[in-house]
């Protein structure tokens, strides 16, 4: 068992957003931190992710931090592996490696408040910090379906997130459940090489092409020879996204010509109208994330490939059988059926003021100041918290933007003096929530006519940004100290003292 350490700052996970965390910490001069990561390297979500055909549906200079352009990136979309690395090259560029605990993984958190801090156990030793900064992110713990009869299938079975590359897919008979964004890559990429593939569906997403190509050799040239360029791109690519904001979040009905440009898209690829007819959706093109793919229709297509309108109802032995009733024998199963976004299981583990759990107090839903600190969790921040997702623009500019509120925070607690904590206020959540939920109402992710991972069980969507991300900065500039309740470290009584003099003097 490893020493007990003590930091000002311990940091959960090692993905963009930690990471991300990591770097904004030393930029602020504050190098007694740790980044606690359960696996044995960095990279999070691009890490764990690495299933045939994996790639960013975000533009490559859009999805990296703005203080660390990458002028080299290969493609308009990048693959997993230039993302893995691009995070390992950050990692080594700005000193984050001594900071690392790898194979760290984070089994109880609890708040002191007598000592005004965080105790946290993990698989590897104890730590204990003033602030804790949760950056495990929705994306990392996947979601397998209770399917009666799983445990007794007789093939092999796996999740996208825990791809199995010791096991050979070629001449298997293969059955993929679920059509999300992961699905829609493994799909054609696995499809030349199986015996058969059925395509557990139960709804279709909407499908736009893919406008990817090689950056040019002379790009890249440029990007490194005037840094200003890379920039530039970066600023094209947002700004195009922010215009596009208002068609989700105020009127979804000017998504009426995307969505008959989608409808072509399947015509174009699928020429059988039953087929056709599967693959078209019936719900507003937004009310779930668009999906960009230029090989997923056409592999669809193929005469060794199945689609199975209908989601897995059971498993008999090898014969996996759907809700319609239909039956197919498989040698595998591959589940594409994302993960806990909004049961995030960090939650289970965080223990807060009261003596319950983050999970607990989230039971009807999750909800955070501004994403970031939840009632009765004092100096506990969440990075990509609560309605901080995008439906169509980089996670990366909401990270920067909660970094800047993680400096503040930080800020103000130095500027408090002395041990102290903040306790953010029950009524500031309550109000951010309301004004959040009450703009949520209007957009296409409620009113599009679907059900998507965005919501809870309850209905509600705790997981999306209802405006731009222009406008979330704006709202994490700066911690508001009225927001929050100061909390000052209990002062000895000359009774406890002698108790605790006491206690030394009999170890």
């Amino acid at each position: 068992m490893a020493k007990h350490e003590h930091v000002r700052v311990a940091v959960i996970g090692s993905g963009f957003g930690g990471l991300g965390a990591a770097v904004r910490l030393r930029r602020e001069g504050i190098t007694d931190f740790v980044v606690l990561e359960r696996a044995d390297s960095v990279g999070g979500t691009w890490r764990d992710n690495d299933y045939p055909g994996c790639a960013c549906d975000v533009p490559s200079h859009l999805y990296s931090f703005s203080f660390a352009p990458n002028p080299d990136w290969p493609r308009t979309f990048s693959g997993q592996r230039h993302i893995r690395a691009y995070l390992e090259h950050v990692t080594d560029t700005f000193g984050i490696r001594p900071h690392l605990r790898l194979n760290h993984e984070v089994t109880r958190t609890t708040w002191n408040a007598d000592e005004l801090r965080w105790d946290i156990e993990t698989s590897r030793g104890t730590f204990s910090a003033d602030v804790v900064v949760s950056a495990t992110g929705p994306l990392s713990d996947p979601k397998i379906p209770d399917i009666p009869g799983l445990d007794g299938f007789t093939g092999k079975v796996f999740h996208s997130a825990r791809w199995d590359h010791d096991y050979d897919l070629t001449g298997k008979r293969v059955a993929v459940v679920g059509t999300g964004a992961s699905a829609i890559q493994i799909v054609p990429a696995i499809q030349p090489r199986v015996a058969r593939l059925t395509l557990f569906q139960r709804t279709p997403p909407w499908v736009m092409p893919r406008v990817d190509r090689p950056i040019s050799a002379p790009e890249r040239w440029l990007h490194r020879q005037l840094p200003f360029t890379t920039a530039a791109r970066r600023g094209i690519l947002w700004g195009i996204r922010e215009l596009q904001v208002s068609a989700f979040t105020k009127r979804p009905d000017e998504l009426g010509l995307v969505e008959r440009l989608a409808k072509a898209n399947i015509t174009r690829a699928v020429k059988d109208p039953a087929l056709r007819a599967k693959l078209t959706p019936s719900y507003r093109l937004g009310c779930k994330r668009i999906l960009l793919s230029n090989a997923y229709y056409p592999a669809l297509t193929r005469p060794n490939v199945d689609v199975v309108a209908s989601g897995l109802k059971e498993i008999r032995g090898n014969t996996v059988v759907a809700a319609d009733g239909t039956e197919t024998e498989v040698d595998a199963i591959v589940f594409g059926t994302g993960f806990h976004v909004t049961d995030m299981p960090i939650a289970e583990r965080v223990v807060g003021a009261d003596g319950g759990t983050l999970a607990e107090r989230w039971k009807n839903g999750m909800e955070a100041l501004r994403g970031a600190t939840a009632a009765g969790f004092p100096n506990f921040m969440t990075i990509i918290g609560p309605n901080t997702g995008l439906g169509n623009s980089s996670m990366i500019l909401m990270i920067e933007s909660q970094l800047n509120y993680m400096a503040d925070y930080l800020r103000q607690l130095d500027a408090l003096g002395g041990r102290a904590a903040l306790a953010v206020r029950p009524g500031a959540v309550d109000g951010w929530n309301r004004r959040v939920q009450s703009r949520m109402q209007r957009t296409v992710w409620k009113a599009g006519g679907c059900d998507s991972w965005y919501l809870d069980a309850n209905g509600r969507n705790t997981t999306l940004w209802p405006g731009t991300t222009s406008a979330f900065r704006r709202e994490t500039r700066t911690v508001d100290l009225s927001e929050y309740e100061v909390l000052r470290a209990p002062v000895p009584t000359a009774a406890s003292a002698a108790g605790s003099r006491a206690k030394e003097a009999v170890k």
